[in-house]
């Protein structure tokens, strides 16, 4: 991993993306040592966490690691899911949280030196495209170990960096803990999860 010291640099995580890239993987994330170790990289500005939540359920799974990201240095983005039937009569629910994550990165981009991104989404692609065009350099975090390959390779081509989860798994990763549910869990490529 490559970060230059007087480089500002924030974190744009996809949680639902990072989640099922670690389940793939066979590791949780100890989010705690996944902040320190890229706070002690360059100037560290920032850790964003995108997330969709349930919130007509009473108790949430994913609500303790969301409460616990907000009170120990990460900035959370939230939505709420939304809830529909499709063609077949079968009820889906959509968090989709491209469009925040995208948003954010491009209204702090003038601010930063080095944008990462924890996603193997190929939506990104274009997002990654355009901050490198305002000269920011931008590292990609997911896998190429698990098959299919968590990230898609136009989007790992297009970044500067490609940084494999697999080989951070020693510094970030928590082996033994149960799984925590994400939505997102089970999305497919266009982000549904059937119920």
């Amino acid at each position: 991993m490559r970060i230059y010291p007087n480089e500002r640099v924030a974190l744009f995580i996809d949680g639902a993306n990072l989640y099922a890239t670690a389940k793939a993987l066979g590791f949780d994330i100890d989010y705690k040592n996944l902040l320190k170790e890229f706070s002690t990289q360059g100037v560290f500005v920032r850790a964003l966490y995108y997330t969709a939540l349930m919130e007509d359920q009473e108790f949430s799974p994913i609500r303790p690691l969301i409460d616990w990201l907000d009170y120990n240095g990460f900035t959370m983005v939230t939505k709420p899911t939304k809830e529909f039937t499709d063609a077949t009569g079968r009820r889906k629910i959509k968090g989709n949280m491209d469009i925040e994550l995208a948003v954010d990165v491009m209204q702090m981009a003038d601010n930063l030196d080095h944008i990462i991104i924890f996603s193997g989404d190929g939506d990104f692609r274009r997002l990654v495209e355009s901050v490198q065009r305002r000269g920011k350099r931008v590292s990609v975090v997911s896998t190429l170990a698990t098959q299919p390959p968590m990230i898609a390779d136009e989007l790992r081509r297009q970044a500067d960096q490609f940084i494999d989860l697999a080989d951070m798994e020693s510094i970030v990763g928590r082996r033994g803990q149960p799984n925590r549910v994400e939505p997102g869990d089970s999305y497919d490529d266009e982000d549904y999860v059937e119920t």
